[in-house]
């Protein structure tokens, strides 16, 4: 069966070297099929590879059908965020820790990435956040994020205090060490460990989840994916915004953040038997199978 992806680009964790032989080894299985194989420019300079192209990551938006990512979750974050405005769709393959969005092993990944490739795989769309800081009624940063936007104190300041409305609708003042917005996808990261709810990568929803609220009654929201969130501050003396942790801005009293979903979209493909709750079980670490399957 011939494959429907042409051009395929390999992204490593870059300045590992653990990832030289496996992407080096998955190079040459795609060209054995007859594909086209990119490599990003950092990629290609930690694998001091010249036998394919090296270029970078807005020509493989442009030019690439498949983008396989190996390293962990947070790799998969920083490339899924640059080469969303592409819709170029992404393959994970995890060298990481928890691997939530990277769920091919090494071991298998090439017979896994051949079934893929004639077309066997479950296509998922997860939804992006677009947020931006508003420092007297100017724009001074923005950015996307696939986990979340996360308002935090910084390290050794004492709670912030901000006002939160929702489609300018006063919702709360609220006294705390942060409030984490969160997509679907980043439900099951910091959002979870602060109590947070965890939605299926299928909706479009978004997480509002207070770190550790003064107020107890201060629990976590779910709201719309038109909803748009606006977080006041009010007082802090030490505060940042982050953006999936890879990026981030120092707030000021009176800065404004404003969080809304992004017209752009992540496609991840997964292999045809992929279960979103296997993977809860297996990554989490809840109770197997039932005593009695059916």
């Amino acid at each position: 069966m011939s494959s429907s992806f042409q051009t395929v680009a390999l992204i490593g964790k870059h300045k590992n070297p653990g990832v030289v032989t496996p992407l080096s080894s998955l190079a040459r299985y795609l060209q054995s099929r007859n594909l086209t194989v990119l490599l990003d420019n950092l990629t290609a300079a930690s694998m001091g590879e010249d036998s394919y192209p090296a270029v970078a990551m807005e020509e493989i938006g442009t030019c690439a059908d498949l983008a396989i990512v190996l390293g962990g979750d947070g790799t998969m974050l920083n490339i899924a965020r640059k080469l969303a405005p592409f819709n170029v769709p992404l393959v994970g393959i995890n060298q990481g820790r928890l691997g939530f969005l990277t769920d091919l092993s090494i071991d298998t990944m090439q017979q896994v990435l051949g079934a893929i490739l004639e077309g066997q795989y479950i296509t998922e769309q997860r939804m992006l956040l677009y947020a931006e800081v508003a420092r007297s009624n100017v724009t001074t940063f923005g950015g996307l994020a696939l986990n979340d936007v996360a308002v935090n104190r910084g390290i050794g300041g004492n709670m912030i205090e901000f006002e939160v409305r929702i489609n300018d609708e006063y919702v709360c003042l609220l006294r705390s060490d942060g409030l984490i917005v969160a997509t679907p996808t980043g439900s099951t990261a910091y959002a979870l460990s602060a109590g947070g709810p965890i939605l299926h990568p299928s909706l479009d929803l978004v997480a509002l989840v207070p770190v550790s609220p003064h107020t107890l009654s201060n629990r976590p929201i779910v709201v719309g994916p038109d909803a748009v969130v606006e977080i006041l501050m009010q007082r802090t003396a030490v505060a940042r915004v982050h953006f999936d942790s890879h990026s981030h801005f120092d707030l000021e009293e009176n800065d404004k953040v404003m969080v809304r979903r992004s017209p752009h979209r992540v496609t991840l493909l997964h292999p045809s038997d992929h279960s979103y709750y296997r993977m809860l079980r297996e990554k989490l670490g809840w109770s197997g199978l039932p005593r009695n399957p059916t």
